[in-house]
């Protein structure tokens, strides 16, 4: 299973859809748990994944290495903002399997997002480590919000460098906060215009398999698309409470990272339980439960599904956008079948991901 392992608290931004804003009455800034604490829990699950994440976890280097040097792993992710990377030494940076980097697109749309600046020094490290040898899966996590051009940003994350990113994946910045839609001008116009965008990246993304036999790496169209072609029926695609659990600062262990405050996301601890009492106490209902694209979906975000803080029309509207993406990828599976008997590109371009790389695929 999938543990992200949260670090600390506290980040080196102040993005605008996160405000950064640890809170010690619910967890601790840093962590309280021993190591040895940590690896006795994990030693309970011999296939355990450790995904580092915070607040930003590189501002805890030092633990983060002592516990890759403590704890063994089948896989070690890094979820970061990028602005430390310089700083992770060589040796630990090539043990990692997958890093993602938040950035959000073009450099106008990422630093207004999440300071002027941010753009470039992410980027000069995404090219330091690649060019120290880091080969495991580079995709860029974008937040995509009331200024963001979804074929645009997606399309130049697409093409930077060599292209130094090999995924670039999204999550949309909707039901976090009360009011609803405060960093949109006008949500209900940005849907439609993000929903064009999407079928606007759909064409662009055939468009390039057939020209030149190349899948790009659009993690939301990958996963849905690996659905479509294998006839898959699938849970919640992020895992969460199923086969992903964050381990907090206390030792607390969640079926959500970023909840900690919800009594309903408090499944027990490291010091109590084993990976395995934790496992589907609590999963997503209706209207997800009986939602047409239930198994195609699988239910987007958990989070979503119990707090529905801009209620129920908010979340249909949300809903929307996925059903938009889904329909449209249903239309060109029948283009890429034939893609594949022509050998233009093979069945398995679509096998992703192969393991839980804390990648949602459900925008």
């Amino acid at each position: 299973m999938l543990y992200f392992i949260i670090l600390t608290q506290i980040c080196n931004l102040n993005c605008i859809y996160c405000g950064n804003t640890p809170d010690p009455s619910i967890e601790p800034v840093d962590i309280t748990y021993t190591i040895n604490d940590l690896k006795n829990f994990l030693d309970n699950d011999p296939d355990a994944m450790i995904a580092f994440y915070g607040g930003e976890p590189l501002l805890r280097m030092e633990l983060m290495k002592r516990i890759m040097d403590e704890i063994k792993a089948k896989k070690y992710i890094l979820q970061t903002n990028g602005l430390l990377l310089k700083k992770l030494e060589t040796r630990y940076l090539k043990r990692f399997d997958t890093i993602l980097v938040s950035i959000d697109g073009r450099e106008e749309v990422n630093d207004y997002y999440r300071g002027k600046g941010t753009y470039r020094r992410v980027i000069e490290n995404v090219k330091d480590i690649r060019e120290r040898g880091f080969r495991g899966d580079l995709i860029a996590r974008m937040a995509v919000s009331g200024k963001t051009d979804i074929f645009e940003d997606v399309k130049h994350l697409l093409n930077v460098g060599d292209p130094w990113f090999d995924h670039v994946h999204w999550q949309l910045d909707v039901m976090w906060d009360y009011p609803p839609h405060q960093r949109y001008d006008n949500f209900d116009e940005w849907v439609v215009k993000y929903n064009a965008g999407i079928t606007r990246l759909i064409n662009y993304w055939i468009d390039t398999m057939k020209m030149d036999g190349k899948v790009l790496g659009i993690v939301p169209f990958l996963g849905i698309m690996k659905t479509l072609l294998y006839n898959e029926k699938v849970e919640l695609r992020c895992g969460a409470g199923i086969n992903a659990f964050a381990i907090t600062t206390s030792g607390r262990i969640l079926a959500c990272p970023v909840a900690p405050e919800f009594e309903w996301n408090r499944l027990g601890n490291i010091f109590k339980n084993k990976p395995f009492d934790v496992v589907r106490k609590v999963m997503v209902g209706e209207p997800c439960t009986t939602c047409e694209i239930r198994h195609i979906c699988g239910g987007r975000c958990l989070f979503a599904n119990k707090t529905k803080l801009w209620g129920e029309e908010g979340f249909r509207k949300v809903c929307g956008t996925v059903k938009h993406l889904v329909r449209e990828l249903q239309r060109v599976k029948g283009e890429i079948e034939k893609l594949i008997k022509l050998g233009v590109v093979e069945k398995e371009d679509f096998n992703y991901p192969k393991y839980n790389n804390t990648t949602e695929i459900i925008p």
